[in-house]
Order: C-alpha cells, then structure tokens, then sequence
C-alpha cells in the first residue's frame, strides 16, 4: 500500500491521478488532497476518498478544513505520505515540491515551473535527500526508455511536439484568436495554462528544460519533433545509433500510473495502442520563426541562474493576461521577451534569490503589460 497525497486534486492532472487512485484501492491510498478553489469538487472527492487531510490554497467562508499554503506543506511533509503529486500549476508548486523532498518523499511531479523556476535548488536538494519522478507524457517516456541504460551512452533525447491549437493556422490570424480557441486542443485534454503553453510553444520550451535537470545532459543534447498524433512521446538516441522511442495514445492516465506504481506496472483497462488502425504517423522539423517563446525558453535554459525563474514568471503572468481578454496571443512572447530583457541574472541562485526573482519578473510584467494591453 503506497499513501498519497495529490496537491492540485481538482485540476486536469489531479482528476486523472484520482481517477487510477480509484482503479487501485488495495494499492493506493489517498491521505492527503489540495486544491485552489474548487470547493464543491474537493468536497465531492472527500466523500469518495476520505483523506486524512484536505486544504484549500484559497479559503471560503463556510470551509471549515485547513486553508493556505502552510497545510498543503504540512501534509507534503507528514511521516505517513510515502508519494506526493504536486500538479498545481505555475510557482505555487515550488515550496510544496521542496517540502516533501526534504522530508525524503518521492515527488511526482507534473508541474513544470517548479523545477524550471528552480533547478538549482531542487538538484542541490535532491543530493540530499528525496526523489523525484516525472508525471509529463515526454518526460515520462525518456525516463522508461532510459531505464537500466548508462548516461554516457545517451547522444541525445527528443522530445515531440503536437503543436497545440493553431499548428494549422496561418501566421497572420493569429492575431485575433480568442482564449477559447486557444484552449481547443487537439490531441490533449489539459488545464487552461498548458493548454495556452502548448499552443505557443513554450510548454516544450520548458520541457527543453527539465530534461536536462531530469537526466543529466546538456541543452544542446535536447532536440524538438513536431508529431501531431501524440502517440510517440519521446525518443532517446544512443552512441551506438540505436533508438529508444515510448509510444501509447494520448492518455495523460498511462504517465500518472506509472509514477505512481514505479518500478511495477499495474494491469488497468486503458484503451490499447492500435497501430494498423492509425496506419500512419507524421513527423516535422520545428519552425522556429513561428514559436518564439521556444527559442525563449531554450536561451533561458542555456543562459541559466534566474533566467528561467524570470521565465516562468513573465509566461505565468502573460497566459494569464491573454486568458482574461487583456492580452493578445501574438503578444505573449512580446510580453516575456521584454521582461528577460531587463532580467539582471543570478548565476548561482539560492532559494531567496529565486523567490526574488520571481517576484521581480511578476512586478515587470505587470508593469510591461500596460504598453500591450488591448
């Protein structure tokens, strides 16, 4: 029996994780669940749960369970919790992630600012004590293709690309696209913020980024391939030319499982790979012209310190701003190129230096955004 708690429970990542917790009773147990504000469906999940702990981030007036960030890194940390899945979205699931790996707890983590933001802390943490495990279908799969292999034998990992709602789209419509289009996926059922980060790009940007936290190589080992099914998640390219490639339909429930059950495989009722009917997949170069916040993040991700905790920051805010009509899409990278512009950068960043950071590059967008704001 493994307990869990699921930090982000009411978001897309966190109904998936309940949802295989469920298929597995005498193998999981739910100890812990968090969310932001949906108050109904955290009570609804409770009743079907019943875990020790519940919090919610923001406080209504007739919750009468613990609230704040300070509950969600008391149960991250509680010596009970062997695994913890941190899927709240954006900087909010830095402090928590951290909580638990200096309580020595596996994280699964299928927030991506988190260790983008903060890389070097979270390395420096995890050689003391803690593990972490990655929940993202691309990472997912290196971390399965990678198993018993040896890093020096890694030449380079791939990571593909959907291309998010507006792959099809000519460049100049993209102008007056709305929120609601952006938030069409086509292959992927998300939350709102990766959805947008998907159709701009810069989820893979990120990505770029984790990857060589995760497993140790270099930026330039780290390549993009656009695939509009989503059924080849990512491939691993060794010395010896051989090809490691981990596929399966677009089903984030498949990578959640299996970071919950790791190193077993448990037997679920998932629909299954059937390769003769897709009959065809498609493979392409990235045009990079046309996603610059990828060009962004990979600069970010090689130029290091604080530049991807401003990043993070400036994406963070500018979805935001796009997402509630005050903001073009077109101008999201905009909005995050100006604010690494003015980033003065920390090379060797300690956690004040990264929260700074962060608050700093928040402050700027605010302040950038007023220029853009339509």
């Amino acid at each position: 029996m493994r307990n869990v708690v699921v930090l982000g429970s009411t978001g897309s990542i966190g109904q998936q994780t309940l949802d295989i917790c469920a298929q597995f009773p005498d193998e999981i147990r739910v100890l812990g669940l968090a969310a932001g504000r949906n108050e109904a469906m955290l009570r609804r999940q409770m009743e079907q749960f019943n875990p020790r702990w519940a919090a919610l981030i923001e406080k209504s007036a007739d919750w009468e369970w613990e609230s704040g960030t300070d509950a969600l890194l008391t149960m991250a940390s509680a010596p009970e919790v062997d695994l913890v899945v941190v899927a709240i979205v954006g900087a909010g699931g830095l402090l928590p992630t951290l909580a638990a790996l200096e309580a020595g707890k596996r994280v699964a983590l299928a927030n991506k600012e988190a260790l983008v933001m903060a890389g070097p802390v979270i390395k420096r943490q995890l050689a003391r004590a803690g593990e972490l495990v990655p929940i993202d279908s691309e990472h997912s799969a290196i971390w399965q293709c990678l198993h018993q292999e040896q890093t020096a034998s890694v030449e380079r990992l791939v990571l593909t690309a959907s291309g998010g709602a507006f792959r099809d789209w000519a460049p100049d419509d993209l102008d007056g696209v709305q929120p609601a289009q952006a938030l069409e996926h086509p292959t992927w059922r998300m939350g709102p913020k990766i959805t947008v980060d998907s159709a701009t790009l810069m989820n893979k940007g990120l990505e770029v980024i984790e990857a060589t936290l995760l497993f140790a190589v270099g930026i330039e080992q780290v390549d993009v391939l656009m695939h509009r099914e989503s059924i080849v998640h990512s491939l691993v390219y060794f010395t010896d030319s051989s090809v490691k490639a981990q596929l399966g339909l677009p089903d984030m429930r498949l990578p959640i499982q299996y970071a919950l059950s790791y190193p077993h495989r448990l037997s679920n009722q998932l629909p299954r790979l059937d390769l003769a009917a897709i009959q065809q997949l498609h493979f392409a170069s990235v045009d990079w012209d046309r996603y610059p916040c990828l060009a962004m993040a990979v600069e970010a991700g090689r130029r290091g310190g604080t530049f991807p905790t401003a990043l993070c920051a400036a994406d963070e805010m500018a979805v935001d701003l796009f997402l509630h009509g005050r903001l073009r899409f077109t101008d999201i990278p905009r909005l995050i190129e100006r604010v690494l512009t003015r980033h003065e950068n920390c090379d060797n960043p300690g956690l004040d230096d990264i929260l700074e950071a962060d608050s700093t590059a928040r402050r700027e967008c605010r302040s950038l955004a007023l220029s853009l704001e339509h």
